[in-house]
């Protein structure tokens, strides 16, 4: 057992580096966006066209990846063997590829009137260029659906790194361009960088892929055991995972009204930030205990079941919720520091650090329904994350309409906030009702005690801006500098007040660093 958790930590280690990685490249990708088109027409042109094609991959075929094709083929692994598991896996992809051929006609033949409908407030100019862009970046998702289906084989085998690496070739495809190429072919060639970057997803897993005996063959059988199940698995799973896709397409259409549509580029830059911040630790931890979960609840280990997630939420609320103050507490200089200059001014800053502040206060909503959520879709259930799902997406679009004028991209960013949220809670009562053991006192406990060290953290926050504040200006290089001060005596006063509270995750965390310090 203690191997298991040493192998399941150096695991989650090295997918956390690597994922980091792409982050800082994912990162530096934006920035660049950012200072060469900044907040003006082609920028919110682009960042709609690259985000059409996204919410139609999440909303269709992320939820059969996540909810349906990975525990469908880890049930074949366990009970029919590598090759059974290979045949189902190839009849997966043919059919998959040639769904989104169709749907990526479709979306090119289409394109002006999707944009009217992702971003109806558009001038006919920047409609007509995000028309254009659309056709290019439109088969994205023929190359997405293929990465993220190599991606649930190899996850299935337990080989995380090679799929946590996709991203760092993709942008560093993108940041290259931005290099050597956009001066001469500007936003049309970045647009076709960003095609060849998701093809080169797909690309590079295939050495991994055929060392683990996997050979693809053509096979557009609608009527196999495996598509079947995955068909009756995805229906009412896929509903669930509009959730974010659905969300994102809301707030682009209000925010194509905000600031003579600069908005969008505001909530696209922030929530581009929040979710590398985020991602990091949660994509990181749910894409381990995910086919973990599938082998157990197959297995009918329910006891183990339950550990697993009731151990992930609270490893994840403890680092989230002072990730959450801290965002929060520097929005202005993290979006200072990642985009600002060129043609990326104050009031684009002023914006984007507004939306991102509020985008923060999801933080854990946004991990609660990432654990939770998977729970679900390992156990192979549909209804709760359903349920949760719609309500979700309703009090989203209630909320933008009431907070728009008020707030902007605040109120824009904190309806998904609230949405995120209502999405978590609404997850975790029937789970908690199952499984019983999910949250208990203890964990309540440790956690009100999470929130209140995060809090008095806050408070030591101010008071170091304060001080600092008074002998130099906060701009520049030292924006880097304070930041990095910043999180590092707010974690450590966190973790010092945490253990001091008896929070079980603190005295884990101290331990490790003891542990580290005698070898």
């Amino acid at each position: 057992m203690f191997k298991n958790k040493n192998n399941s930590v150096a695991a989650v280690s090295s997918i956390m580096i690597i994922t980091f990685i792409g982050k800082i490249l994912g990162l530096l990708r934006d920035r660049l966006l950012a200072i060469n088109y900044g907040v003006g027409m082609e920028s919110n042109a682009f960042l709609t066209a690259s985000r059409i094609p996204r919410v139609f991959f999440d909303a269709i075929f992320a939820s059969v990846i996540a909810a349906s094709f990975i525990p469908v083929f880890n049930e074949y692994l366990e009970l029919k063997g590598k090759k059974e598991a290979f045949k189902f896996s190839s009849n997966f992809i043919s059919v998959t590829f040639l769904f989104l051929t169709v749907l990526t006609i479709l979306g090119m033949i289409f394109s002006v009137p999707l944009t009217t409908l992702f971003a109806n407030k558009f001038d006919t100019e920047t409609t007509l260029l995000c028309g254009r862009l659309l056709k290019i970046l439109f088969p994205t998702v023929i190359f997405t659906g293929i990465a993220f289906s190599f991606v649930g084989i190899l996850q299935s085998f337990d080989e995380f790194n090679i799929p946590a690496a996709i991203s760092i070739v993709s942008n560093g495809i993108v940041i290259l361009y931005y290099i050597f190429f956009n001066d001469k072919f500007g936003i049309y060639g970045l647009a076709i960088a960003f095609l060849i970057g998701w093809i080169m997803q797909a690309v590079v897993q295939v050495p991994a892929l055929i060392k683990t005996g996997f050979k693809f063959k053509f096979d557009f059988n609608f009527k196999t055991e495996g598509l079947k199940k995955v068909i009756v698995l995805m229906l009412p799973i896929m509903v669930s995972t509009w959730v974010q896709p659905i969300n994102i397409m809301i707030s682009t259409r209000f925010a194509s009204g905000v600031f003579s549509g600069s908005g969008v580029a505001a909530i696209e830059y922030a929530n581009s930030l929040y979710t590398i911040i985020i991602g990091v630790f949660v994509l990181s931890i749910t894409n381990v205990i995910f086919p973990k979960l599938s082998r157990l609840n197959i297995s009918n280990e329910k006891s183990a079941f339950s550990s697993v997630v009731s151990d992930t939420l609270r490893i994840m609320m403890y680092f989230v919720i002072p990730m959450t103050i801290g965002v929060m507490f520097l929005s202005n200089e993290i979006v200072t520091f990642m985009y600002s200059g060129k043609k990326f001014d104050d009031f684009s800053v002023l914006i984007t650090s507004k939306a991102l502040f509020f985008f923060a206060l999801g933080m854990a909503g946004y991990a609660l329904q990432s654990v939770l959520s998977r729970a679900f879709f390992a156990k192979q259930e549909g209804r709760a994350p359903l349920v949760s799902g719609v309500v979700s997406i309703l009090v989203n679009i209630l909320l933008c309409v009431l907070l728009v004028d008020k707030m902007d991209v605040g109120g824009l960013a904190f309806a998904s906030t609230i949405s995120l949220t209502v999405n978590g809670i609404l997850l975790l009562i029937p789970i908690q009702r199952k499984e019983k053991n999910i949250i208990n006192k203890e964990f309540i406990r440790d956690f009100i005690a999470m929130i209140i060290a995060a809090l008095i953290m806050g408070v030591i926050l101010y008071a170091l801006e304060t001080f600092i504040s008074s002998f130099v200006t906060i701009k520049g290089f030292f924006i880097l500098v304070y930041m990095i001060l910043a999180a590092g005596i707010g974690f450590l006063s966190y973790l010092i007040i945490s253990y001091l509270f008896k929070v079980r995750e603190a005295r884990l965390v101290v331990d490790f660093i003891k542990n580290k310090r005698r070898i």
